[in-house]
């Protein structure tokens, strides 16, 4: 450290290494950290009023936790203005540059670097005292304040021409720099507006910091850049004699000859590519600029290989090459079939778009079809039987996780290491800008501080605005509008409206028993026999086995967790093989034999209750799996009116439970409870599996059948499965996921299914084969949903007049500890 005639003031504060970084006064910069020490000695800048923090470079970037002696002696005091925190633990703080500092001393025990520092004058006196010292004319002296004055006038005039002739000969310097530094009159703030500016050394912005002078920082500043401009007119010259005079021999040692000509082959070459016809006028028009500029720039600069990136894109796009469509609707039919077993509205609606899109051809611009289901049941294989039977190329751009914007649009070229987004990948990867383009899971793309990708997405699957999409990267408008975009997603709720407005949504139901076992012989089993090498291999897999496999070890809408089974299965006979012998021909797989091979069954077949139940209502809900039995309990105890609710319920079921109470007491004296029956108990509904986030609307006929079980301690049937909304006056509305539900309620072995009657127009979705075992009953009033839920010996007389007397509820709690069951065969 540099020795003191007498103690300056000091003081300590928390210090922040810097690599390849030199911050100056007056400049505001930001900076990413992620150093713990270094976060550290963020906070306690924060903490202070002040928010100072002295900023140093270190003198060997690559350390990554710089001590004491990594440090340079000369640092910039600056504030925090700003600071963010982002999900990688990093921090992004706006830090302004204030005032030159010299280090002391260090201050030990905290959890960061915290230096001994004294601010750094501008040092003007001592600078013209040094330059008098060497002039022979003692009158010198008697003029040092004019004539300092004079000098740094001087000095910043043939400053900022110097700098006009540099950035008219070198891009990387803009002539904002120049129009900047003309409205400052502070020379040491020009000189550090300058030095910041210009893509000096490490070592040279230090050494411009450590000089307290302005006077000597700008005539610093004038022999660096008088130097740089000299030399790149002398590679201007260069360049514009190199056709006249003939080329100097290069060096074999040098090895410049063979960079030049590999520069020029491979300039004449992208040249050649760039006259290419299919390329648009104004794609060719902006590829002739750019390659003249990139013929002036020295091949081994930064921006040239920016440069030529961009060109090798804008050339390796499918600009005008589509591939030929065979749209036979015949064959379309023929290959859907082939590849997929049900989904026939599915299939109807694609034959349909390609039927439109064989009439109008290339004026066809179609909507954006949108296939919606739970995991499993064909989405992504149905388009790419789309792809093969039209003979177009196909190709996947998986949207689950994506949170960035420039992730769709791509980054715009100024940024290090920018390239287009997701979509001109694709376009690039298949080769032809008519393919069929899958936009798997939509429905899981997420914003953040990045942009929203959803938004981006607005452009690309809009058909009015796609034939001019225009990506950051390139910056030119590419013709999206004969692309067949699919996109598929498990649930509508997290796609934004804007975007689901653009989309033509076909929903994919789950899969019946009977399909799954269909879609096992059909499809599973073969392609796993085949993936398991048991071709050679006689393997019989009975229906009784395989719908053991389907009802106890999987529950799900679709077939990927059946087929992993059939899978399971398949290795386990493999090993067994070779464990026997290869000379066995034959596997018969029953019952016994799955449970042998995968062990006791994951589920009961059946997930109802056995015995009709007080208070216990089988609802039905749709999940991300498909459709699923939701049971409802209510039970009744000693208290003072309190209502109740858990299961990890969302706001409108929330609401559904205190609309189903509401409904119960406006029905009290028909019911036989009394006005005032609330107030002497406390009422507690739940729902099972707790951990699971439950919502929606239609489990309100459930809770209010449960509710008036519980309150008149009649049970309620366990064949019976309901869904629907309730109002306050006890009508019921529609709701969505009727397939679903009842191929759900099926599953379960249940009988009777109550529907709004407001669903009437959904029951042709479900399939015959379940229709004809199971009693779908239409109700429009929850007082018919009780008499068929309830088991009563004479529903039509119940809720017809209301029950004399109120029910002694002081005495039903000191008989009944457990409520009643009645089991049903």
């Amino acid at each position: 450290m540099a020795d003191h005639d007498s103690p300056p003031d000091l003081r300590a504060l928390p210090t922040l290494p810097l690599r390849d970084v030199v911050v100056f006064p007056h400049i505001v910069v930001p900076l990413f950290v992620g150093r713990q020490r270094s976060v550290a000695a963020i906070e306690a800048a924060v903490a202070d009023p002040n928010r100072e923090i002295l900023l140093v470079a270190q003198v060997h970037p690559r350390t990554d936790e710089p001590t004491e002696g990594d440090l340079y002696e000369v640092g910039c005091i600056g504030k925090v203005s700003q600071i963010m925190r982002l999900p990688d633990k990093t921090v992004k703080v706006l830090v302004e540059g204030r005032a030159r500092a010299q280090i002391h001393g260090w201050v030990e025990g905290e959890p960061y670097l915290c230096a001994e520092v004294s601010e750094l004058a501008e040092d003007e006196a001592a600078a013209i005292e040094a330059r008098a010292g060497d002039d022979e004319a003692p009158e010198a002296t008697d003029a040092e304040p004019g004539a300092g004055t004079d000098r740094a006038d001087t000095l910043r005039m043939r400053l900022q021409q110097s700098l006009e002739r540099y950035a008219k000969a070198n891009r990387r310097v803009s002539f904002d720099l120049v129009n900047t530094i003309t409205g400052i009159d502070d020379p040491g703030q020009i000189a550090d507006t300058i030095a910041h500016s210009l893509g000096l050394r490490v070592a040279d912005r230090q050494k411009l910091l450590a000089t307290p002078s302005a006077t000597e920082r700008l005539e610093t500043l004038l022999a660096l850049i008088e130097a740089e401009g000299e030399a790149a007119d002398v590679e201007d010259q260069v360049r514009r004699r190199v056709g006249k005079v003939p080329p100097k021999p290069p060096s074999a040692e040098s090895g410049e000859g063979d960079l030049a000509d590999e520069f020029k082959a491979e300039y004449d070459a992208l040249v050649e590519k760039s006259r290419d016809d299919k390329l648009p006028d104004a794609a060719k028009e902006r590829l002739e600029r750019e390659l003249r500029k990139l013929k002036l720039m020295n091949p081994m600069s930064a921006e040239a290989g920016v440069l030529r990136t961009w060109i090798d894109w804008v050339i390796g796009l499918p600009w005008a090459t589509y591939s030929e469509d065979t749209i036979d609707l015949p064959r379309a039919r023929e290959v859907l079939e082939e590849d997929h077993y049900g989904l026939e509205k599915p299939k109807e609606r694609i034959v349909e778009h390609l039927a439109v899109q064989k009439l109008r051809g290339r004026a066809a611009r179609g909507p954006i079809l949108c296939l919606v289901g739970p995991p499993g049941v064909g989405k992504t294989s149905l388009a790419k039987s789309i792809a093969r039977a039209t003979s177009r190329g196909f190709v996947r751009i998986s949207l689950g996780g994506v949170r960035d914007e420039a992730e769709i649009r791509g980054h715009r070229r100024t940024y290090v290491g920018a390239l287009p987004g997701k979509i001109v990948h694709a376009l690039k990867r298949v080769g032809t800008s008519n393919p069929v383009v899958l936009l798997d899971e939509v429905d899981k793309m997420t914003m953040d501080f990045r942009g929203d990708p959803s938004s981006a997405l607005l452009e690309v699957l809009d058909p009015e605005q796609n034939d001019a999409f225009v990506d950051h990267y390139l910056d030119l408008d590419y013709d999206l509008s004969r692309v067949l975009f699919i996109a598929t997603a498990n649930t509508l709720a997290q796609i934004p409206a804007p975007l689901r407005d653009r989309l033509e949504l076909i929903e994919l139901g789950g899969y019946t028993e009977h399909d799954k076992r269909h879609i096992a012989r059909r499809y599973l089993l073969p392609r796993q026999i085949d993936e398991n090498g048991l071709e050679a291999v006689d393997v019989q897999l009975g229906e009784p086995a395989l719908g053991h496999l389907i009802r106890r070890y999987t529950r799900e809408a679709g077939v990927r967790e059946l087929e992993r089974r059939i899978g399971a299965v398949c290795r386990k006979l493999a090993t067994r093989l070779l464990d026997e012998g290869e000379g066995r021909k034959r596997f018969r797989v029953g019952e016994k034999t799955v449970e042998k091979l995968l062990g006791k069954p994951l589920y009961k077949h059946e997930a109802r209750e056995r015995h009709d139940r007080v208070g216990v209502v089988n609802g039905l809900a749709v999940t991300a799996h498909g459709g699923d039995l939701l049971l409802a309990e209510v039970t009744v105890l000693p208290g003072g009116g309190k209502l109740s609710f858990t299961g990890k319920l969302g706001d409108v079921m929330s609401e559904s439970v205190q609309a189903a109470m509401a409904y119960v007491r406006s029905r009290a004296l028909q019911l036989g409870l009394g006005r005032e029956f609330y107030q002497r108990i406390d009422v507690h509904v739940h729902f099972p599996a707790a951990a699971i986030s439950k919502d929606g609307p239609s489990a309100g006929v459930a809770i209010t059948t449960a509710l008036v079980s519980a309150l008149t301690q009649l049970p309620v049937r366990s064949d019976v499965a309901m869904t629907g909304e309730i109002t306050l006056r006890g009508r019921v509305l529609a709701i969505g996921g009727v397939k679903e539900k009842v191929i759900a309620a099926h599953r379960a072995d249940v009988r009777t299914v109550l529907v709004p009657a407001e669903n009437e127009r959904d029951l042709d979705d479900i399939p015959d084969a379940i229709r004809s075992e199971v009693d779908i009953v239409l109700v429009e009033h929850v007082d018919e949903v009780l008499r068929r839920a309830l088991a009563l010996d004479d529903p039509e007389a119940f809720l017809a007049v209301p029950v004399a007397g109120a029910r002694d509820w002081l005495g039903i709690f000191e008989e009944q500890a457990d409520p009643p069951s009645v089991a049903r065969h």
